[in-house]
């Protein structure tokens, strides 16, 4: 039996590094003895707040996690990305009372740092179900 129902929205800009946070995720659920039932692509970070307040809405997930990587290029845009759409992200976990976690890397990381932050996708999802349990347990 599934202990929690998890819905991953997943950036598909760095597609490469995004496919394989995806891939740890959902072991990482198995693991946990929760489960990956939905998973949304979306085309950047910055793109996935309307998403994620979709799937609030529509109420069927326990718990949602975001798997994305922000890499640093010539301009601020990065950290502009990131910062926006991290505060949206924590702002719509409050709004459902549901938790959202973030396994968004970077900003202000190259793309070597980004590989290497790949099993951060693995942390998204124990503090899902981490939120889960606590909030269960209130």
């Amino acid at each position: 039996m599934v202990k929690y129902e998890i819905a991953a929205v997943v950036a598909e800009f760095n597609y490469d590094i995004t496919q394989m946070m995806l891939e740890l995720a959902k072991s990482e659920a198995e693991n946990r003895d929760c489960k990956i039932t939905k998973v949304v692509s979306v085309p950047g970070v910055f793109d996935m707040p309307l998403v994620i307040k979709k799937l609030l809405e529509k109420g069927e997930y326990d718990a949602i996690i975001t798997l994305g990587a922000v890499i640093e290029g010539a301009t601020d845009h990065d950290q502009i990305v990131a910062q926006h759409a991290s505060r949206k992200i924590a702002d719509l976990a409050l709004e459902y009372n549901t938790p959202v976690a973030l396994g968004i890397t970077g900003p202000g990381m190259t793309r070597l740092d980004a590989h290497k932050r790949v099993k951060n996708a693995k942390s998204a999802v124990e503090a899902a179900v981490k939120m889960c349990n606590r909030l269960n347990e209130i």
